[in-house]
């Protein structure tokens, strides 16, 4: 057997890929699990993308592409943080990647040395921690929860800013909360970080189009910030296209250099026929697939109408994303669960359905659970989880 290094010895699965796989084994022995785990939405991509995706095969646009992807589509990016951003970048600072995660582990490798501090609040995403862990980074985590809205305050990022502070990872709209920072909550960080100017951020705006208020600023767009800041975006939330892999990152030239020559020896480009697709997305914009971020709108009130029926479940509405993570720590200690993760268990298997537990994204006690499923999955989603919490003591 082959000696594995103690860097991926240190690396787990994320939970919510094996909480999936555990829903997958119970559908497979007949059982009707309804999936509320993954990130993704239950659409199709558009009928435009796809008829761009058959037209560029048809064309033979099969070969290697620049590594950080074709004129085109970089343009096309550009000209859509331009226009709905209001920032301002050279094609050539852009980098496409197989995806947005990878433009995230891209600009941690780039940035991140031994032993360097790196603040990730909680509630985050799975991989953040991982993902810099990997590079030999520190993790500072500030947490913050249901009672402050899921957001880091100014004072908590002070706080965890030091002279070994490298880089901040967020994300707003947040998964797994569904916080998204106002202007001023935005302008409150900066205003710390100008204090800090060897700290870089990279901002993750994935989720940006599934979002339920207006406005949204991207950091990088405040006064002193877009020269160190990293934006990260992608199509797989906004336009249905997680199957595609497909995320960029818009950053200073030097960063976006190092995530290329980084790229270059992992991956080299992403799929040619799917950056010939994201041309012709990102040339509709976000008004094109508003009908998606409809269909949540209603979903999330749906299911959030649902779940408020159980007593001593608590949670918030969410402003973005397709979540509602909810605290359930009055349900733990009286039934002997050690965690919300037992729990998670505890309602797949008797239940059958899946959820993700906070613990994954620094927060225990809560639980996660996706509405980006159809509106009959959801009604009986929430009949089966009232039923199975009915059958548990609370605190």
């Amino acid at each position: 057997m082959a000696k594995l290094s103690n860097r991926v010895a240190r690396m787990g699965l994320p939970m919510t890929i094996e909480m999936a796989k555990k829903s997958r084994a119970l559908a497979a022995q007949g059982n009707h699990v309804v999936n509320l785990s993954l990130g993704e939405p239950d659409f199709d991509t558009p009928n435009w993308v796809k008829e761009a995706a058959i037209e560029a095969i048809q064309n033979n646009h099969s070969h290697y592409t620049p590594v950080p992807g074709i004129p085109e589509l970089r343009a096309a990016i550009a000209a859509k943080l331009h226009d709905e951003n209001e920032l301002d970048y050279s094609p050539s600072q852009i980098i496409v990647s197989t995806g947005a995660k990878q433009s995230i582990a891209n600009a941690i490798l780039a940035l991140v040395n031994p032993g360097d501090e790196v603040i990730v609040p909680a509630p985050y995403w799975v991989s953040y921690v991982d993902l810099v862990e990997f590079a030999d980074g520190i993790v500072v985590s500030p947490v913050s929860d249901l009672s402050t809205g899921f957001k880091m305050t100014p004072d908590q990022l002070r706080a965890a800013c030091t002279e070994k502070t490298r880089l901040l990872i967020f994300s707003s709209p947040n998964n797994p909360s569904g916080a998204v920072y106002s202007p001023e909550e935005l302008e409150g960080l900066a205003t710390v970080l100008r204090d800090f100017p060897h700290v870089f951020v990279l901002a993750d705006e994935i989720y940006e189009y599934i979002r339920y208020q207006e406005p949204y600023v991207s950091l990088a767009s405040l006064p002193g910030m877009k020269d160190r800041v990293g934006t990260v975006n992608g199509l797989s939330k906004g336009f249905a296209m997680t199957g595609w892999r497909l995320g960029y990152l818009a950053a200073p030239q030097d960063v976006a250099d190092a995530c290329e020559k980084i790229q270059s020896q992992f991956t080299s480009a992403t799929s040619s026929i799917t950056q010939h697709a994201a041309v012709a997305a990102l040339r509709t914009r976000r008004a094109d697939v508003s009908y998606m971020t409809d269909a949540f709108t209603a979903r999330r009130a749906l299911f959030f109408s649902a779940l408020s029926r159980i007593p001593g479940l608590k949670m918030g509405l969410p402003e973005g994303a397709f979540y509602l993570f909810a605290d359930v720590s009055a349900y733990l200690e009286p039934n002997g669960f050690p965690s919300a993760t037992e729990l998670c268990l505890h309602l797949l298997e008797t239940a059958y359905v899946s959820s993700v537990p906070g613990d994954a994204f620094g927060l225990p006690g809560y639980i996660r659970w996706s509405f980006a499923a159809s509106s009959d999955d959801l009604e009986e989603a929430g009949k089966r989880l009232t039923l199975a919490f009915a059958t548990l003591r609370h605190a």
